[in-house]
């Protein structure tokens, strides 16, 4: 049943947005709105490795001056490592799909001393207004 004045659902996109932060402050890294779960999933993916990428870049393939990059010791709370993790895990995307399928939102936070990084996808209901008839 739909409540009076709301409109019925005709279909789901779903919405895939990173976030970084630290304490009490938040930055929008990026977002879409894929037209399939999967695809947003995809696309989550690709931005925890542009992410673990930038925040932990191969020394042997990233053009940079001599010494530019330091090894720092890895610990438990490494952040690069927790995102290409996630994204290489299937147990993880199985659990993001299944959530996503359920009508349920999809959370994964990686963190690294006080600074995090999340992804995160939801789904997002299109009203029946919005749907346009085929040309």
């Amino acid at each position: 049943m739909t409540a009076p004045g709301a409109c019925p659902a005709t279909g789901v996109e779903y919405l895939a947005e990173v976030h970084g932060g630290a304490a009490a402050s938040s930055v929008f890294l990026g977002g879409v709105v894929a037209p399939t779960r999967r695809l947003a999933l995809r696309w989550l993916r690709r931005q925890a490795h542009r992410l673990a990428d930038a925040l932990d870049p191969d020394p042997h393939t990233t053009r940079l001056p001599p010494h530019a990059l330091r090894p720092t010791p890895r610990t438990a709370e490494h952040a690069p490592s927790q995102l290409r993790f996630w994204a290489a895990d299937l147990t993880y995307a199985e659990e993001a799909t299944d959530r996503l399928a359920a009508g349920y939102p999809y959370r994964f936070t990686a963190r690294e001393g006080p600074a995090w990084y999340q992804l995160t996808a939801r789904p997002l209901l299109i009203p029946a207004s919005s749907v346009r008839p085929p040309a």
